[in-house]
């Protein structure tokens, strides 16, 4: 199978990775030569292991429609690019103007790409009051910037069905994972309560990996979340204690708004509450390296044991 992964960035790379050693062709589209740099490093450390496959990195941006001219033809193209933790506008652009630049380039290929995997967030439910949400939950984002990903997931599903691609939704929970483990965050708190829908990088990956190779999700959305949303209260005191720390001090969502310290839409995050299902994506056949929390964080806490950071 020859994959595109647009934005192959911290999903991106482990994705080519996967789909390399299992003996796809993987071309990474980055537009930095740093971002280009980290695609070759895969396939050189792939090339060394003896996979089978192959990962070429190609210069381009979502965004300068032109520039995807370069970009080969493909049987399956995965939108993850990132808007790089900026507001609502230079979401849009990345997100929605981006990933319709992406559509209309190889909807308009005399050999179309068969598929097209768009990584959504699970921030499109909003807030539910801490219930559980699974994919046939209506989605009802409350931020700008949900809103945003909700309009592209509509681009991923419908734009591409107008040219003949199949379109799926994997909407992923929070990701952490090497360099993104963030102890720091609940050992130093306070830790502000509220739910915990996390999936391990490794994870993210391999679900969107499993989706193309076993051909499931074909016009839908699917949830990309580990097996046990937590508290986040719990987590942390778990974090601590398997880290040989003092719990961290706890505040309740109420006291951390009344700080008065908060955005409006950091406001509205901590006031979101849900814990997310992956029964479907358990269903479409995914088995998770990393079930739960306890799994996925046990080298980052053998590394703070033998370092003490």
């Amino acid at each position: 199978m020859r994959v595109v992964v647009v934005g192959c960035g911290y999903v991106g790379l482990e994705l080519a990775r996967q789909l390399a050693e299992r003996g796809h062709t993987v071309t990474g589209v980055r537009r930095s030569d740093a971002g280009l740099a980290a695609i070759r490093s895969v396939g050189s450390t792939v090339a060394e292991a003896g996979g089978e496959g192959q990962v070429d990195a190609v210069r381009a941006d979502a965004t300068d429609r032109a520039s995807l001219d370069a970009l080969p033809d493909a049987d399956a193209v995965v939108f993850a690019a990132s808007s790089g933790g900026r507001g609502a506008e230079a979401a849009r652009n990345v997100y929605v103007e981006g990933l319709k630049n992406v559509v209309d380039a190889y909807g308009s290929r005399a050999e179309p790409p068969d598929r097209l995997v768009y990584t959504s967030s699970t921030g499109v439910y909003g807030d539910h009051g801490g219930a559980w949400v699974d994919e046939a939950t209506p989605i009802e984002p409350t931020t700008e910037k949900t809103r945003v990903l909700a309009e592209a997931e509509r681009v991923a599903l419908e734009a591409t069905a107008a040219v003949g691609i199949d379109g799926t939704v994997a909407r992923f929970a929070g990701l952490y994972g090497p360099d993104r483990y963030r102890l720091e965050r609940y050992l130093d708190g306070p830790v502000t309560a509220g739910y915990l829908n996390m999936v391990h990088r490794d994870d993210a990956a391999g679900a969107v990996r499993h989706l193309l190779e076993a051909d499931r999700a074909r016009g839908e959305a699917v949830l990309v979340v580990d097996s046990e949303p937590v508290d986040k209260h719990a987590f942390a005191d778990w974090l601590a204690d398997a880290c040989g720390v003092e719990r961290p001090e706890k505040r309740s969502k109420e006291a951390r708004i009344a700080d008065g310290d908060l955005s409006e839409a950091a406001e509205r995050r901590i006031r979101t509450s849900k814990r997310c299902s992956n029964e479907g994506l358990v269903a479409h056949g995914y088995e998770f390296a990393y079930p739960t929390f306890r799994q996925g964080y046990r080298d980052a806490v053998r590394a703070f044991r033998a370092t003490g950071r």
